[in-house]
């Protein structure tokens, strides 16, 4: 199992994966700074759920945002058994979505995966199901189309969610992904078809890295209020790596104002956890615990302050 003690706070202290110094010591187990600080699990994805759930107690930090992937190789009934004898919130599910298939069979075995999702967030305890939306099938070149299915499926689940006591959270992804994972790609888009539902049923997640960019951002998130279901946080760096999917980095090291984008979501009524999301090569190859650390440092310095 890997080492998940965080070691002594101290000046000594590096940041990852730069190496650079630490600019501050990494907060202890009980500082109220962590209070609404959530590990998302891909942030370490060499970890399996036994040690991200025991590096967030090492840590001091709360809440985990899971995965389907990991809990099924755990097994639900025994995730959810562990994450809730541990203490543990669980601040959203990924994933549910992937909704823009032109093939009408696809689409139903979609459907019959998302309330299968559904349900796995209800057994965690878990009122948030994120939503990546989906591509474009290969050869297709209907964006429209496949925007419109987004939303006939959304509309599709409402009962389902509603029953559960889950909520659906639609995910915008930055443009980059349009073609192959996220034909929804600005807030506006997403709320468009939020709107059309119970606000305690339909929401949308205000990624930092996916919405950075959008003209109107913070106007959009004020727009959302009550619909915001999860706040993520990373970086948007550059260059960018090859492969685009790699390319968060850690809050700090790249361009995003994490200041105006989180008093917006503050100011629009979110209490909820804030999950650190990070999806890149470097920092999966670092020590987890190191990696926990020095998000739980960059979290406490650029984000906290702003909640």
């Amino acid at each position: 199992m890997t080492d998940t003690r965080l070691s002594p706070a101290s000046a000594r202290e590096h940041d990852v994966p730069s190496g650079a110094p630490a600019r501050m010591a990494t907060p202890l187990p009980g500082d109220p700074r962590l209070a609404r600080l959530s590990l998302n699990q891909r942030t370490t994805a060499r970890w399996s759920l036994r040690e991200a759930v025991d590096g967030c107690v090492a840590a001091g930090i709360g809440s985990i945002g899971v995965w389907r992937e990991p809990v099924a190789d755990t097994g639900l009934e025994a995730a959810a058994r562990m994450i809730r004898d541990a203490g543990l919130r669980v601040s959203s599910l990924c994933r549910g979505g992937f909704f823009t298939s032109a093939d009408r069979a696809a689409r139903a075995a979609a459907h019959d995966d998302n309330l299968a999702a559904l349900d796995e967030a209800a057994a965690l305890g878990c009122d948030v199901l994120v939503l990546v939306p989906g591509g474009l099938p290969e050869g297709d070149r209907d964006i429209a189309g496949a925007r419109d299915r987004v939303a006939e499926a959304v509309a599709a689940l409402v009962p389902g969610a509603r029953e559960r006591g889950v909520r659906l959270g639609i995910e915008p992804m930055h443009p980059i992904f349009a073609a192959d994972r996220g034909v929804i790609s600005t807030l506006g888009q997403a709320l468009d078809i939020a709107e059309q539902h119970p606000a305690e049923v339909v929401g949308v997640v205000v990624d930092t890295f996916h919405v950075w960019w959008e003209p109107g951002v913070l106007e959009q998130i004020a727009r959302a209020g009550r619909r915001i279901v999860s706040y993520q946080v990373c970086e948007w760096i550059t260059p960018l790596p090859a492969d685009s999917l790699l390319s968060r980095g850690m809050m700090g090291d790249g361009h995003i104002d994490f200041g105006s984008l989180t008093r917006a979501v503050a100011a629009a009524g979110y209490t909820g956890d804030v999950e650190v999301e990070i999806f890149n090569a470097d920092v999966w190859a670092a020590p987890g615990a190191d990696v926990v650390a020095t998000l739980a440092r960059r979290y406490a310095e650029i984000v906290e302050p702003h909640l």
